[in-house]
């Protein structure tokens, strides 16, 4: 017996009591101090049809997505991020609902069609752009890749994330393929279609508007409001949300803040005047970043703007105001300028942000931009080989101004090249082939630094503002407080309604995370202590807490007593009409005229003289009246109406046949499906979004 054994044999039992001591210290100490499994707080941020999203999860695949938000946006705002939430928890949403889509169905994706997809001689649109040169695929490229991916990570990662990309997308594929072969439009169904549209009616009608029945003559119970909305829930469906009343005491600066702030800024008048380095002086020490750019006269929008524009080189204006901005403005340069041109280009795409090498996408360039200069097609070339999505279906054209958002380079040379001027220009994209093709309105353009002070709230005057929301806050302690405090004090209350779990921005007040909190961690009727966001301080009450579900009838009330008095209106009329043997027997009844409608139509509910009114449309081509009975009295959007077919027309479009019809159907199906399927299918699972809870 080996000595391993001797000592696994020897400690056996030793070593289990140990585990078992373990575990119930474990279990006692959480017995004892509540730190029991089933205590602790959940860090699911959300669920799907029973499938967790982690709360650690949720931020890695955030951090994840703005990470490569950065690359193109290295300052990344809170709207931003906001954003950045939605789509990655819209992307777990799309995940979990799909594969579950998958399972069902028993959708997969074998490994050997992911490598025919890759090595097949159809691959994957993925493996056919990444690996298309000169235009066309490189296969050889492709094997060289796969033969390198054992010695070189990054190459076997590249490789790993597209094997993923192409088994999703077969899966994706595979659904969507299935569904859209279900897809069947009946040729009984067609021709039944054909038949209810071949024909206009010509209808005469008695129309008795709603209007001609006082509201105030009709009395509703909130039963009956109540049992209308229960009939009708999918009318009133809400999501979760609260309603919050609030006042704000703002920070406004004070005559001392601006004074302050004038005496600032005049300070640094001098060095703005002598400095050799504006652009380093001004981002340095400006609320108005340096904008190394030029603008036409007709572009600028700046208050004082005759004064600014005609200064001379060098020279300077202010201090003057604009808005909360304390301004001087120093001319750094003029020229003459179109003030719109109009270029087209191809890409070449190289860099850190994916492409060609370098050195391969310059000679590449430097071909194109010779074969344009010898009259080669444009647009063939930037079909062939631009890589700017954003401009390839318009022919690589793009129009500029001086003050157009576009890497300098570019503009630069479209603002300032000759017209059919042709040129290869670096950016960070790659090398861009640039044509001029138009210039216009050529005058002068300015370059203007602008030297900014905001003018901010002081210590005192926050503290002011600050004082008067605590004392508000004082005597609002309830919700009936808070109101009567408003009313004595004459104050300005505002109303933030429909606000959601993840809402991170109320009019009013701009970015308020911590009031959205509030409103969920507390009950109807709270009131909040003094909030500070930026230079405003919020005290708020919550007025209404809504559950998901049916919304109640307080916050329904109108419309709901509109749609029950209506109905109880078309009541009165219809037993006034009950059965009339003709239109003049209704009209007579009515004190109503008879009146004439051309060209109803089945399948358009929209009636030139009554609006939209399906029920009246249908009864038209109703084949128990025909053109000799008159309809029974119909409920209708706008009134209770009586009508009578006098003829009915051919339609003025003649009738498509029956096969194309069932393939336009088919087809405008499919296409509804791509668009709208994935919302039906979340509408119909189950999802909690508890995210509201960390942020």
């Amino acid at each position: 017996m080996s000595v391993i054994q001797k000592i696994r044999d020897k400690y056996a039992v030793m070593i289990v009591v140990v585990i078992c001591v373990a575990i119930v210290s474990f279990l006692l100490q959480d017995a004892f101090f509540g730190k029991s499994s089933l205590n602790q707080r959940s860090t699911s941020v959300g669920k799907v049809n029973g499938q967790d999203l982690d709360f650690a999860d949720y931020q890695r695949r955030i951090q994840d997505a703005e990470n490569n938000v950065r690359q193109q946006m290295p300052n990344i705002d809170e709207q931003t991020r906001q954003t950045i939430r939605e789509q990655v928890w819209n992307q777990f949403l799309n995940e979990q609902i799909m594969q579950a889509q998958y399972k069902e169905l028993g959708i997969t994706v074998t490994e050997a069609e992911v490598v025919d997809q890759i090595k097949g001689k159809n691959p994957n649109p993925i493996v056919v752009q990444q690996f298309t040169r000169d235009g066309k695929f490189d296969r050889v490229a492709l094997q060289q890749a796969i033969s390198q991916a054992g010695s070189n990570p990054q190459i076997r990662d590249a490789l790993h994330q597209m094997e993923s990309y192409i088994s999703k997308y077969q899966e994706q594929q595979k659904y969507v393929t299935l569904i859209k072969q279900g897809v069947f439009y009946p040729k009984w169904m067609a021709k039944q279609q054909q038949d209810d549209n071949g024909q206009t009616a010509v209808v005469s009608y008695v129309s008795v508007p709603y209007a001609t029945i006082a509201d105030s003559t009709i009395k509703v119970t909130d039963a009956e409001l109540d049992r209308f909305i229960q009939e009708h829930k999918q009318l009133f469906k809400i999501e979760e949300s609260r309603k919050v009343e609030y006042v704000a005491f703002d920070a406004t600066p004070s005559a001392a803040d601006s004074a302050a702030a004038i005496q600032q800024i005049v300070a640094m008048k001098e060095e703005l005047d002598t400095t050799n380095d504006v652009a380093g002086f001004i981002n340095l020490n400006s609320d108005i970043k340096y904008y190394d750019g030029y603008i036409s006269r007709n572009e600028a929008k700046v208050p004082q703007k005759d004064s600014i524009v005609d200064l001379p080189i060098g020279g300077i204006f202010g201090p003057y105001y604009d808005n909360n901005l304390i301004v001087y403005a120093k001319m750094v340069d003029r020229k003459n300028m179109p003030d719109s041109v109009k270029v087209r280009h191809i890409l070449i795409a190289s860099g850190p942000q994916g492409g060609l090498p370098d050195s391969i996408a310059k000679k590449r360039a430097d071909s194109i931009a010779v074969a344009v200069k010898g009259g080669a097609d444009f647009k063939a070339l930037v079909t062939q080989f631009s890589d700017d999505p954003g401009s390839k279906e318009t022919g690589g054209e793009y129009e500029l101004t001086p003050s157009s958002q576009f890497v300098p380079e570019f503009k630069d040379f479209a603002l300032e090249g000759a017209k059919g001027e042709v040129k290869v220009v670096k950016t960070q994209f790659g090398y861009h082939v640039i044509e001029v093709m138009e210039r216009k309105n050529i005058g002068p353009a300015i370059k203007v630094a602008y030297l900014a002070k905001s003018v901010e709230a002081s210590k005192e005057t926050n503290n002011v503002a600050y004082a008067a929301a605590s004392a508000f806050a004082g005597k609002a302690r309830n919700a009936a407080a808070f109101e009567k405090t408003v009313q004595q004090e004459k104050l300005n209350k505002r109303i933030a309604d429909n606000v959601r779990p993840m809402d991170f921005v109320i009019p009013g007040i701009g970015q308020s995370r911590d009031l959205v909190r509030w409103a969920y961690d507390s009950k109807k009727g709270d009131v909040s202590s003094v909030l500070t966001f930026d230079d405003k301080y919020v005290v708020a009450v919550l007025t209404s807490v809504r559950k998901e579900g049916t919304a109640p009838l307080e916050d329904v009330r109108p419309q709901v007593e509109a749609e029950v008095k209506k109905h109880k209106k078309a009541e009165q009329i219809i037993a006034k009409l009950q059965a009339p043997a003709s239109l003049d027997v209704a009209a007579k009844s009515t004190n109503q005229p008879v009146l004439k409608a051309e060209g109803v139509s089945f399948d358009t509910p929209f009636i030139a003289a009554l609006g939209f009114e399906p029920r009246v449309a249908g009864a038209a081509f109703n084949k128990s009246w025909g053109t000799t009975k008159v309809s029974a009295p119909i409920e209708g959007n706008g009134g209770v109406y009586v009508i009578k077919v006098d003829s009915l027309q051919p339609a003025a479009q003649p009738a498509q046949d029956l096969a194309s019809q069932q393939a336009a159907y088919e087809q405008g199906v499919k296409s509804m499906l791509d668009q709208q399927l994935f919302e039906v299918l979340k509408k119909k699972s189950d999802i909690k979004d508890t995210r509201g809870k960390f942020f």
